[in-house]
């Protein structure tokens, strides 16, 4: 299966998820949302929330984005799907989730 296009966008099919070890949780000392990984605390604005939430495994990346632009009507769904799509890569490159 393909999972990254030429374009180095998500295929629509991926479907992202943590991995084990990490987690999302909301932490009142980091004043909000944080990613948890051993060693390492992320903090995640509210967009980044809203993305990772989603991010389980399996929903795929076309239905999170379809999802995304319900949520918020007034952003362009293009802009979505480039801004989760380096969110969740850029996370993956930090071991911090798997598509």
């Amino acid at each position: 299966m393909l999972l990254v296009d030429q374009t180095n966008d998500l295929s629509p099919d991926a479907k992202p998820r943590l991995p084990r070890g990490v987690r999302l949780t909301h932490n009142e000392a980091q004043g909000g949302w944080v990613l948890l990984a051993p060693e390492r605390v992320f903090k995640a604005d509210a967009i980044a929330h809203e993305i990772l939430k989603r991010c389980t495994g399996e929903a795929t990346f076309g239905g999170i984005i379809d999802d995304l632009a319900k949520a918020f009507p007034g952003a362009p769904r293009d802009r979505i799907a480039a801004d989760a799509a380096a969110l969740i890569r850029g996370l993956v490159d930090k071991q911090l989730m798997e598509i």
